[in-house]
């Protein structure tokens, strides 16, 4: 049976923001009228032939992955055949990864979690861990993203360690990619890509905010784009 929402990641029952995402997906369902069936697919397992049935994927955290090289072809299937793509914590570092090798064309471009030592880092170690913190952001006004929140600014959670290299931010923004969501120190928290149906990263985790009486907007979107129909 063809899957309707791939989340593609390690899966781990008892890792929070896992449980956050299945529920998540279950209450902004609810608020749609919607049934979308999702499928959790390890990243050594992800293939074209179930991109090319899949009608969104969701790209979860849980980084390190198993499989660099699939998760970023995963990542660029979904850009360049306008699949509806959201990535969280680790899949919005992937998502950097995958534009700069792919779209800006440094192809030896690095995370730090898989290669601390590259020369060519543009995801790299934060120097304060935002595990476990709750963070006010500050979003572009007529970006995708605070169309969906219907505001310019959100309080929203993280479990991350890594983020976009501090001397990669201008690199990465002279791209089609825009920054869209940022925190009061300025740092890159979400981004998105101008002509996709729904291409965004944050790295923040989004879903672990959302509760039955209020699904999270951001995650509401997602599947709602993700339920449309696509020629």
């Amino acid at each position: 049976m063809a899957a309707e929402l791939v989340i593609l990641g390690e899966y781990r029952p008892d890792f929070p923001p896992h449980a956050a995402t299945r529920a998540a997906i279950t209450h902004s369902c609810a608020a749609l009228g919607l049934e979308i069936s999702f499928t959790w697919v390890s990243t050594a397992h992800v293939d074209e032939p179930l991109l090319r049935r899949c009608r969104g994927l969701w790209v979860a955290p849980g980084s390190p992955y198993k499989d660099l090289e699939r998760t970023l072809r995963a990542i660029r299937f979904a850009r360049e055949h306008f699949i509806p793509c959201l990535g969280t914590c680790g899949g919005f570092q992937h998502m950097i990864l995958e534009y700069a090798r792919n779209v800006l064309g440094y192809r030896d471009a690095r995370h730090a979690e898989y290669d601390p030592y590259g020369s060519n880092l543009f995801v790299t170690l934060l120097a304060c861990s935002l595990a476990g913190r709750e963070m006010e952001l500050r979003f572009v006004a007529d970006s995708l993203v605070a169309s969906c929140y219907g505001a310019t600014g959100a309080v929203e959670r993280y479990y991350c360690n890594f983020g976009v290299a501090p001397d990669r931010v201008a690199t990465i923004g002279s791209g089609a990619l825009r920054i869209v969501g940022s925190d009061a120190e300025g740092e890159v928290r979400a981004v998105e890509l101008p002509g996709h149906p729904f291409f965004v990263g944050t790295l923040y985790v989004p879903q672990a905010r959302s509760t039955p009486g209020k699904p999270h907007p951001l995650v509401t979107k997602f599947l709602e784009t993700v339920a449309c129909p696509r020629d």
